[in-house]
């Protein structure tokens, strides 16, 4: 994976650049390597080749070398063809395709109206509806409208907008663009129901200014607003936050339905104006003396929000009373806001009354008990679904991951690749990487991505920012660099998953520098670049750099210094043995410290040899009442350091009267796709001998080099990472890093043992505990012994 990845990269790049003769040298390595007849690379290629202008190699490349090209290939010559000029190479190509997808005739479609053929872009869109092999999407809807507008052809257009109602694309940012600068631009004469159409969309797109204009148009042609197009102004300035404009026409209309009062309630519900939206949900009721379901589940909703179970259930009982709770939108609401409240029991019997249920029911209550942690209670509810769709696969698999449950969420995968009428799409390949991230498992992300490539998810940024986390969280943190400057279009997520890589493998320096050019970019810093900046100037010792990032947080306007920022200055601080100045910023913070806080001096505080201090922050730390071993352990082996064994012993008696248990430590890899867990004096493994007898052969070559197993250490002889680390030597090739992730964070014996062992084997070590990656490579660990 990683050189066919590197190819495709290069490949890539060549083509960004034009550079013709390196996709040239770059063909001959992929022959020299035998990767090609590779698909994915010849598809590559020919893109590259396209890139470059030269026709003359792509088709040579199509005709001669690919032998079973697939639609992505055809997809790619197309786009090709059309970008160069050749249009009827591209309609011949076209219909000699033995399948088509969407991109297939959008490709076909974007090429006659780039190339000003609107008639042959509608025709070829016509076509695409009589053949019906494939369903239009928010790019073929986008393009159709230019054509219509281009050709002035309104009246289709009008047509086209029931049409992609169907369909739903309403919402998409992309077709309302469209719309809009169609209907707005060319300054149409709309009759009321593409006003309101026009107006809804430039809701969803936040246009203001197209919305005001649209709105004078209204005034000067209309010569009655009908309440339809008024409700879709009041929507407009709701949603843009322009309240005081949003009630102003409100307040104009003569005939109030429940379609106004339902979107300008849900226009302060959006914004968080949730008392404002009660107070007018009570003026509706007094008004009309009736409201409608969809005003009822919008209020509902903003219960559901706030987390308001007692206005919930007033509002629930309104519904029994009017009759209400036979609407499906009000009880999918109700069952909504009891989930959120924490009371499944009543979501329960709300579901069971329904006299109908549709998808978003069954999804509700499974989502429910998925949040609760019950799993096998949200499996239930999947299982008894008839029909499911995409956004119920992607919530039995998100529960599966969420809780750990790994193994069975890729089942589930597996089981939704068999679906006829279910396709994955960028939430299904987010959660799966997120589930690779966090077992750390390598082959199989290789896997997947391989997956998104195939179904040409692989340029969602959403689904490359989740690669670039898996990456780095895999400990390829190389990879994630690469993955994340082959990105185009990089969102703030793109930025703060790769500071956040660099932050977890200690790499400060080459965080700061993705933050500062994040900066030049234009983009601004959110709470979590901060956070991710700031740690890692603490993973890295950055003391001046990270007073920096915080003086620069203390002054932005944006955001406001949180918990998390005074964790991480406060571990900066201690960590560097500025133990007063980090007591002192405890002291100023605005907030109330928590465990983290303490635990992240009292650690300081054991490595400079603080013992006074250390007491206060585990005083403070206790008195939190925080179930997390980890300060207890710290301040008993304080005193034992210290001779303080009876202090140390009544630390340990504490734990025990407060039934407080050490965490228990455990470490697992992946190997032959399978993944092996470890814990300390656990005998289940199959070759726990062989592994034993292993590592006693390893610590005997490290004694050679002057390590001293004390008294004291040799209950940690057996700790889970050293047991991984023999297995990983024994069943892995030397050429290969040794990947092991670890639930706690590393201890300084097994620390110093890794490093030597990476000495006497010549074997590099990629350890990811609960804080950060640790690099073993020739008797250094990369967080320089900092950590």
């Amino acid at each position: 994976m990683a050189i066919t990845q590197a190819l495709a990269d290069a490949l890539r790049s060549c083509g960004g650049r034009g550079g013709l003769a390196g996709a040239r040298a770059l063909h001959g390595r992929l022959v020299s390597v035998g990767l090609a007849s590779a698909l994915f690379l010849q598809n590559t290629l020919l893109h590259a080749y396209l890139s470059c202008g030269s026709l003359a190699d792509a088709r040579s490349l199509l005709r001669d070398e690919i032998a079973e090209p697939n639609v992505i290939t055809h997809n790619i010559m197309m786009n090709g063809y059309a970008k160069l000029g050749n249009l009827a190479d591209a309609a011949e190509l076209f219909g000699r395709m033995p399948s088509r997808d969407v991109a297939s005739w959008n490709t076909l479609m974007s090429g006659y109206y780039q190339s000003s053929q609107f008639s042959n872009a509608l025709d070829t869109f016509v076509s695409m509806r009589q053949c019906g092999e494939s369903l239009p999407n928010a790019f073929t809807f986008g393009c159709v409208m230019k054509s219509c507008g281009a050709l002035g052809w309104h009246g289709v257009a009008r047509q086209l907008l029931g049409l992609f109602t169907q369909f739903d694309f309403q919402d998409d940012p992309e077709v309302a663009t469209a719309l809009v600068d169609m209907f707005v631009s060319k300054g149409v004469r709309l009759d009321s129901t593409t006003y309101t159409s026009s107006l809804t969309a430039c809701a969803k797109l936040s246009s203001l200014g197209w919305g005001k204009q649209l709105h004078a148009q209204v005034i000067r042609s209309l010569p009655r607003i009908d309440p339809y197009v008024a409700s879709a102004m009041v929507e407009l300035y709701a949603k843009c936050g322009c309240f005081n404009e949003a009630r102003r026409v409100f307040s104009s209309l003569r005939d109030r339905n429940n379609v106004a009062w339902t979107v300008l309630i849900g226009g302060f519900l959006q914004y968080g104006c949730f008392s404002e939206s009660v107070e007018l949900f009570n003026q509706m009721r007094a008004e009309l003396m009736k409201v409608d379901q969809f005003a009822l589940a919008t209020i509902i909703s903003g219960c559901s929000n706030r987390m308001d179970m007692c206005l919930g259930r007033q509002l629930h009982g309104l519904c029994l009373k009017t009759a209400h709770t036979r609407a499906v939108v009000i009880s999918n609401s109700l069952i909504s806001m009891y989930a959120k409240c924490g009371n499944l029991q009543n979501a329960e019997s709300v579901f069971s009354l329904m006299d109908e249920r549709d998808i978003v029911s069954w999804t509700g209550m499974l989502t429910a008990y998925s949040q609760a942690g019950n799993i096998e209670k949200a499996r239930e509810f999947f299982d008894g679904m008839s029909t499911r769709n995409v956004i119920t696969w992607n919530a039995m698999l998100g529960a599966y991951i969420q809780h750990g449950a790994e193994e069975d969420g890729l089942k589930m995968y597996s089981a939704m690749l068999t679906e006829k009428d279910v396709r994955p799409d960028w939430v299904t390949y987010v959660t799966l990487f997120r589930g690779c991230a966090d077992i750390g498992a390598n082959k199989l992300g290789d896997q997947i991505v391989g997956h998104t490539v195939k179904v040409g998810l692989i340029l969602d940024t959403s689904v490359v920012n989740a690669v670039i986390t898996m990456y780095s969280k895999c400990g390829r943190i190389s990879e994630a660099r690469k993955v994340f400057e082959f990105l185009t279009r990089k969102d703030l997520v793109s930025w703060n998953a790769m500071i956040t890589g660099y932050s977890q493998h200690g790499m400060g320096k080459q965080a700061i520098e993705i933050f500062d050019d994040m900066l030049k970019k234009g983009a601004k810093p959110d709470y979590i670049s901060y956070v991710a900046v700031l740690s890692s100037c603490s993973h890295s010792g950055l003391v001046p750099e990270g007073k920096f990032y915080f003086d620069m947080l203390k002054r932005d306007q944006n955001v406001s210094p949180g918990l998390e920022h005074f964790s991480c200055m406060v571990d900066l601080l201690a960590r560097a043995g500025l133990l007063i100045e980090a007591k002192n910023l405890i002291d100023e913070m605005p907030m109330k410290p928590t465990a983290e806080v303490w635990g992240a001096l009292l650690s300081a505080c054991k490595t400079h040899g603080d013992n006074d201090l250390a007491e206060l922050a585990a005083k403070n730390l206790f008195d939190l009442n925080s179930p997390d071993s980890g300060g207890y352990m710290l301040l008993a082996k304080i005193y034992a350091d210290a001779g303080k064994s009876d202090d140390s012993a009544q630390v340990r008696k504490l734990m025990r009267d407060k039934g407080i248990k050490k965490n228990p430590g455990y470490s697992w890899m992946e190997v032959d796709n399978k993944v092996h867990v470890f814990k300390a004096e656990d005998v289940s493994h199959p070759q726990v001998i062989a592994i034993r007898e292993k590592l006693e052969e390893l610590m005997e070559k490290i004694a050679r080099l002057g390590y001293v197993r004390t008294e004291s250490l040799r209950s940690e002889i057996h700790h889970s990472e050293k047991l991984a680390v023999a297995f990983g030597i024994m069943n892995l090739p030397a050429w290969m890093p040794i990947h092991i992730m670890k639930n706690l964070r590393i201890c300084s014996d097994c620390h110093t043992v890794i490093k030597l062992i990476s000495t006497v084997t010549g074997r590099e070590f990629v350890i990811r505990d609960a804080v950060r990656f640790h690099h073993f490579k020739g008797g250094s660990c990369s967080c320089g012994d900092y950590w």
